[in-house]
């Protein structure tokens, strides 16, 4: 079979999608990735076809669009979506849209009559009356009742509905009707979750496949100057804020709340460019890392919340801090907080970290519970379509 995978969304996004694409080219299978040129490195290095889509998402500026512009670049975004997935999904048997604003994806399946499967990778992206949706452009909606959930919800289709006509003039050059609901197109009759069940389960109403997240297999060393340091004293404190900008005291902040605690610390330098602030022999720097491999060997994991990272912690039987910035950050905080294997903050104090560092029994026995199988199980179910 031939099996297309696309995403426009960060590493949070893509590593899950290339997670699948190598499950399912181990089962004899055809697979592109479709994803931002960042991740070219990440896609190709596992053995796979990759196909660019849109700029280059670590070079565009940390500035809050005015409506006008959100709108111009939605648009542009589902031109340049349709121009590139139009193209890769020739002779594909499967499309799987990977996480947010998949303009095209479903388009294009209906186009050359192939299956369309879109995945979220967290539950509180999918509508529910049980949770309110995901922070969007600064805005953290607070869980309420049924009512009130489902209410934010319709608050929050403005976010698609700005793309409608780009979408349908896309559509009608492929022979397509128009479309009026932009986002239930996105996400289809039956949307899969692919999140770790006892991370993030799907409240309701409704059933829906829950795979299990998809988590690659990491085998990189971790280098030598880094296991120097992770030899040389007790397990450290990990920070990293993944492909966030983040806040520019966070590295001081966390740093300083360690050093309270008599704990080392390895900061990730990731997109935000977290630097070291002094050259104390108690910290080292890293770029990017084999994080299943280092969280297995730290005290305690602070990060900004993503699914990815969030479940690799978890399965790592480390306690967390979250520190989330936007999305469905707050949503695996408040998770991490439920499950009592750590802490959401909006700043790593002693005291928070001291908290969560408490927690490690808790991490541990939850641990026990996390699945690493999610990206098999949904190579299987889709060769079964």
């Amino acid at each position: 079979m031939r099996f297309l995978l696309s995403t426009i969304g960060s590493r949070g996004e893509a590593q899950p999608v290339t997670a699948l694409a190598v499950r399912l080219k181990e089962l004899g299978n055809e697979v592109e990735v479709v994803a931002p040129p960042d991740f070219e490195g990440l896609v190709t290095g596992n053995g796979l076809v990759f196909t660019p889509v849109g700029p280059n998402l670590r070079d565009a500026k940390a500035v809050k669009p005015t409506p006008d512009e959100l709108r111009k670049l939605a648009e542009e975004s589902v031109r340049e979506q349709f121009r590139v997935v139009t193209k890769a999904a020739e002779q594909a048997d499967v499309l799987v849209a990977g996480g947010a604003l998949q303009h095209a994806t479903r388009s294009v399946a209906e186009s050359i009559g192939a299956h369309y499967v879109y995945a979220s990778f967290c539950a509180n992206t999918l509508p529910s009356p049980h949770h309110a949706p995901p922070a969007m452009l600064g805005s953290v909606p607070m869980n309420g009742t049924p009512e009130e959930n489902l209410a934010q919800w319709e608050r929050q289709r403005h976010y698609f509905t700005s793309s409608r006509d780009a979408l349908n003039a896309e559509r009608a050059k492929l022979g397509l009707a128009p479309i009026d609901d932009v986002r239930d197109h996105i996400f289809g009759d039956a949307p899969w979750l692919a999140a770790d069940p006892v991370l993030g389960s799907w409240p309701g109403p409704g059933d829906l496949v829950q795979t299990g997240a998809w988590l690659l297999d990491d085998q990189r060393p971790l280098g030598p100057e880094l296991e120097a340091f992770l030899d040389d004293g007790e397990p450290p404190v990990y920070v990293g804020l993944g492909s966030m900008r983040g806040v520019a005291n966070t590295a001081a902040d966390v740093i300083g709340a360690a050093r309270e605690l008599g704990k080392r610390v390895v900061l990730q330098r990731g997109w935000a460019g977290l630097e070291l602030a002094d050259d104390g022999g108690d910290c080292i720097a890293v770029g990017e890392v084999n994080q299943q491999a280092l969280f297995r060997r730290t005290a305690a994991i602070v990060h900004h919340g993503g699914a990815g990272t969030t479940t690799t912690a978890a399965a790592a039987a480390r306690p967390q801090v979250v520190l989330p910035h936007m999305y469905d950050q707050y949503y695996w905080g408040s998770q991490v907080e439920r499950l009592n294997i750590g802490r959401s903050a909006t700043t790593a104090t002693a005291d928070v970290l001291a908290e969560a560092l408490g927690l490690t029994e808790q991490a541990a026995e939850v641990a026990t519970q996390v699945r690493t199988d999610g990206a098999l199980v949904a190579a299987e179910r889709l060769m079964a379509l």
